[in-house]
């Protein structure tokens, strides 16, 4: 079943919301009323049964494609758990065949959704493919000529999906030769997908350094592969997610250095904002009169704290690495702000959304190597302009596993709310859901209202492995969204969620 369009633009949705009306963060309203309902879920009473009511097994609409692909038990098997009246869609399987003839690569990480450039039926979809294969080894195929590393075998997959149909209609290689491409942003204009390297591995064992972000044209259809080029003065680092003011072209970049490791939050300010390439300054947050600010506890929720930009030299150190040149050191070193493992970014209405996916008060027994005992996450909003501009703020910190356990994507909705992906990163807690039998370490999307309510929308049944890449059509009728997978044939998948969005919050 297909709901009605949503009224309005994605702008004008969050000018109705709370999550940012007048250019503000969440209000203090909904923030009270999130942090008491957090409140309760951390003192064992669950968040079940909120937002869209309470959640059961669903098996996917679409059995006979996913039979015809090669996979008939995942085809009766409910691999959602979903409110009653969503319903799903699987397809792009690990282990299937790509429609260009390649195999559907492993690791299904960030993604972002497109109109068509050329088919306003469809919706074109570009999804990131984090394989850390050994050099030479890998999953991501396509054309050797258009490797940017001849050893390397990660990249992205395009995907067109008829949205009035429900089906999809192709997906193929568009990006090949990266590694570990784990998340990433839409570009200025919607004309291209930002693909993010996680790692800075170098020369030897691989053929070319890593640690970029590239960009992956919008119009790349089968068999129209480009040579991939690094944008290398946006920084060498382990990058997650960037997120791009789509008025001014400055992009907002996080890292996930990993755990024990300080983190930054970039901002690359091109010299030219529609060609990338052409260079530009890069630069890392800090705290106005806190030099070296730690983020990752201690922060006080809905505190307003005035930022300031500090100069990285060298944004592409040649042994990044080295603690000692790499660019967080850098950037720490001139007073920059130090996060716990940053990961999903996403820009919206004036505004910067992203995710430290192990900050927080609240903590889930795993210590780093630094002594800092992780928590189980913390969302951050940054105002680049308007009346809140060059502010920063907490805006939600998980109180505990039962809220929100290691956020990772994040994603705006249709109608003012986040959808936040959960990637269980904790190694202590053991968590198990009634939803999920058998599975330890359970992943869910968590959805936080416009009102402040937190709440589960789905679980996943199939695997203990995350939620990646959620995204909306659009028209705001289709969610898009993957299970990251094992590595191992059908353990993965990408999803488009439809059914009674306006029947509730999101």
């Amino acid at each position: 079943m297909t709901e009605p369009r949503h009224p309005g633009s994605r702008r004008a949705f969050l000018g109705r919301s709370a999550l940012a009306v007048g250019g503000a963060a969440l209000s203090l309203s909904a923030l009270g009323r999130l942090g008491a309902r957090s409140a309760l879920a951390a003192n064992g009473r669950s968040l079940r049964g909120g937002g869209y009511g309470s959640l059961a097994p669903v098996r996917p609409s679409n059995p006979d494609d996913i039979v015809a692909a090669g996979f008939p038990d995942l085809a009766i098997f409910p691999i959602l758990a979903l409110p009653d009246g969503f319903d799903y869609r699987v397809f792009s399987v690990i282990g299937g065949t790509l429609s260009d003839g390649n195999p559907v690569p492993v690791n299904h990480d960030g993604m972002a959704a497109f109109a068509h450039p050329r088919d306003r039926r469809l919706v074109r979809l570009i999804r990131n493919q984090e394989d850390r294969a050994a050099p030479g080894a890998g999953s991501v195929l396509g054309e050797a000529a258009t490797r940017y590393d001849r050893l390397g075998r990660g990249g992205t997959v395009t995907l067109d999906y008829d949205e009035r149909r429900q089906r999809l209609v192709q997906d193929y290689i568009s990006l090949n030769g990266t590694i570990v491409n784990c998340a990433g942003g839409v570009g200025l204009g919607g004309s291209a997908w930002l693909t993010c390297e996680e790692t800075t591995a170098g020369t030897p064992p691989w053929g070319e350094p890593h640690g970029y972000v590239f960009a992956v044209p919008l119009d790349v259809e089968p068999g129209q592969l480009q040579k991939a080029a690094p944008i290398k003065a946006m920084g060498r680092f382990s990058h997650e997610a960037v997120a791009v003011d789509q008025r001014t072209g400055t992009v907002y970049l996080t890292e996930d250095a990993g755990a024990g490791v300080g983190s930054g939050f970039y901002r690359y300010r091109p010299d030219d904002p529609n060609d990338l390439q052409a260079g530009g300054a890069l630069q890392m947050l800090g705290v106005t009169g806190r030099p070296q600010y730690d983020t990752r506890e201690g922060a006080t929720l809905d505190l307003v704290l005035s930022v300031t930009w500090v100069d990285v030299d060298d944004p592409d150190p040649a042994a990044p690495g080295d603690r000692a040149t790499r660019t967080f050191t850098q950037g720490f070193s001139r007073g920059g702000a130090m996060f716990n493992r940053l990961e999903g970014c996403r820009w919206d209405a004036g505004n910067v959304f992203f995710v430290s996916t192990s900050g927080g008060d609240a903590k889930n027994g795993d210590v780093n190597a630094d002594g800092f005992r992780e928590g189980y996450g913390q969302i951050w909003r940054y105002a680049p302009a308007g009346r809140s501009a060059g502010r920063l703020r907490l805006i939600f910190e998980s109180p505990g596993q039962a809220v929100l356990d290691s956020p990772d994507n994040i994603t705006v909705t249709p109608r003012g709310g986040l959808i936040v992906c959960e990637d269980d990163a904790g190694g202590r807690d053991n968590d198990t859901h009634p939803q999920a039998p058998g599975i330890t370490d359970v992943n869910r999307l968590v959805g936080i209202a416009s009102t402040g309510e937190a709440f589960e929308f789905a679980v996943n049944r199939l695997n203990n492995s995350e939620f990646a890449g959620a995204c909306f059509s659009p028209s705001g009728q289709t969610m898009f969204v993957n299970i990251f997978g094992n590595g191992s044939r059908g353990s993965g998948m990408t999803v488009a969620i439809t059914s009674p969005w306006r029947a509730g919050p999101l």
